[in-house]
């Protein structure tokens, strides 16, 4: 019994390990935001994490143990099975390349550091005082069904630590940067957009100034102010900086750190609202109106005039601003596109200034979109004192990747459009709305959308329509709000069998597989004919499962 006991600790501490690890780095995940950490719980997925079937079967075995204590050999041998089987699926798992795990970090080594130490200091300090194996299989199993409060409690215990910390780094931060007398200073902030437009502002301006840009999605406090301590340099005349914010007040924490003299507002919307509250709170943050605030006296205010929170803000704006616009008989823009042309793998269009100067703009970046962003970019671009000609053949060394989406050739000649890094109901639509250049049949695979709030149900309904507009099949992964995603597809048209839930990779793939014909395509199609009969396209929108995207390109798994 003895080597048997010591087997069950064996197993007991290696699937802890897997839990420690998993706890981690959904609370990194989550940017150890608490609000965004419980939100989490509300979503299928979230909900599905209490109710593995492995899981179960260790509560109602607790119970067991606890209400019959007679009971505890079949109890003991059941749980030996389910250990066995976590700690045979780690090791799986591990060898696999599949476990989650946090991006190691001093914070996340240290917390998983801790949270290892309690749990052997935990198991050695049972097997001391206890001697009966009833109480010691008992205590083990009562630590590991609490895994996620004593996790969850280091974390959080440790948080004042790490907040005084990472005070120290924005204060050197600040410090830094104000040594720069002569740094031109850009924020970017908003729902949607931020991203992309920092990456071809930089790219446009670094073809005449020294530029330095936050790294792609390092948007917080401490992304901005390790860039400024780290590589900061004197020789840079221009510094970019992406802000985001999952609260109100948080913009004015970035903006007291960078101390911006261009602002600019992407676009806005009802992603994230769950965090803040209110649409007041988002507006006040990701709508700009701190980053307004902030902007000195002869500073200036840029935003999208496609959007009606960034024309609200603008109206509000009392310094210098500017507006850019696709079109421009909606609203009196500064900048807007003409003969706009959107290409498997490209877009052009003429960019016309207020000031009757003009740029013939071809970049390879894919979808409609990203003229608006664009146009943004070349707006600051310009006024930065750029000309028009420099400006459009700096475009020309922008990619695919710098707009978050890209084209490529997966299994069976099927045309692959991934935009699986994050999703908004604006970004959605155009990525949809980006699938009509493709002739043959057409595929959305993506989640349902998380951090709504309010406005949950009816961004799915208008996103279902916009589907049953834009394609042949819709492969929803995540149950949360797949059935307003289906009312609002059918409503609009689309046949039920259309539109299919699939959470498991390998039935989507093979669902995708079975659906599109692909096959027509040459290996390295280069003409435009070539191009022309490539096969069925699949969209990837958002987080959908990381092993389908593999099965779809190709990978061994």
């Amino acid at each position: 019994m003895d080597f048997l006991i010591t087997l069950f600790a064996f197993f007991w501490f290696v699937e802890m390990i897997g839990a420690i690890f998993f706890w981690i780095y959904l609370w990194q995940l989550k940017e150890y935001h608490i609000g965004r950490f419980i939100d989490h719980f509300r979503t299928h997925n979230g909900k599905r994490i209490f109710l593995r079937t492995l899981t179960i079967i260790k509560v109602l075995l607790f119970f067991v143990i606890m209400l019959a204590p007679a009971e505890i050999g079949p109890a003991f041998f059941a749980l030996l099975v389910v250990y066995t089987i976590e700690a045979f699926m780690f090791f799986r798992k591990l060898t696999t390349n599949t476990l989650r795990l946090p991006k190691f970090t001093n914070k996340t080594i240290w917390l998983t550091a801790v949270s290892l130490v309690i749990a052997i200091s935990f198991l050695l300090k049972l097997n001391i005082i206890v001697e009966d194996s009833y109480w010691f299989v008992f205590g083990l199993l009562l630590f590991d069904i609490l895994t996620p409060v004593f996790v969850s409690a280091v974390i959080l215990l440790f948080q004042p630590l790490f907040v005084m910390l990472r005070n120290r780094i924005l204060k050197k931060a600040k410090e830094k940067i104000q040594q720069h007398k002569n740094l031109l200073i850009i924020a970017i902030t908003g729902s949607y957009g931020k991203t992309s437009t920092k990456e071809f502002l930089a790219t446009i301006l670094s073809q005449k100034y020294k530029v330095l840009a936050t790294p792609k999605h390092a948007n917080s406090e401490i992304g901005i102010s390790q860039c400024i301590l780290q590589e900061l340099k004197p020789e840079h005349e221009i510094f970019i900086v992406e802000m985001g914010s999952y609260r109100k007040g948080g913009i004015d924490l970035l903006c007291n750190i960078a101390k911006p003299n261009i602002g600019m507002v992407t676009g806005v919307n009802a992603q994230h609202m769950a965090l803040f509250g209110s649409m007041e709170n988002l507006l006040s943050a990701e709508g700009g109106q701190e980053l307004l605030h902030n902007l000195p006296k002869n500073g200036l205010l840029v935003v999208n005039g496609d959007n009606k929170y960034c024309v609200d803000l603008y109206k509000q704006a009392t310094i210098n601003k500017k507006l850019y616009a696709v079109i421009h008989n909606t609203i009196d823009s500064d900048i807007w596109a003409e003969q706009i042309t959107v290409k498997k793998d490209a877009v052009s269009f003429v960019a016309m200034a207020k000031d009757k100067h003009i740029a013939h703009i071809d970049v390879n970046v894919l979808g409609r979109q990203n003229v608006q962003n664009l146009l943004g970019a070349i707006l600051v671009a310009k006024g930065i004192g750029m000309t028009m000609e420099e400006i459009s053949a700096a475009c020309k060394h922008i990619t695919q990747a710098q707009a978050g989406i890209t084209l490529h050739h997966g299994v069976h000649g099927i045309e692959i459009i991934d935009s699986s890094y994050s999703s908004n109901p604006d970004g959605v639509m155009a990525d949809l709305d980006y699938l009509a250049v493709f002739k043959q049949k057409k595929v959305v695979v993506m989640p349902c959308l998380i951090e709504l709030g309010s406005k949950s149900k009816e961004a799915h309904r208008a996103i279902g329509k916009k589907i049953a507009g834009s394609c042949d099949l819709a492969i929803i992964t995540t149950k949360d709000r797949f059935e307003e995603l289906k009312f609002g597809a059918v409503q609009a048209g689309m046949k039920p069998e259309q539109i299919v839930l699939l959470e498991n990779p390998d039935d989507a793939f093979a669902k995708i597989t079975t659906f599109c014909s692909g096959g027509r395509a040459t290996e390295n199609p280069r003409s435009q004919s070539d191009r022309d009969k490539v096969g069925d396209a699949v969209l990837l929108e958002g987080r959908v499962p990381g092993k389908l995207i593999k099965l779809l390109n190709g990978k061994q798994i």
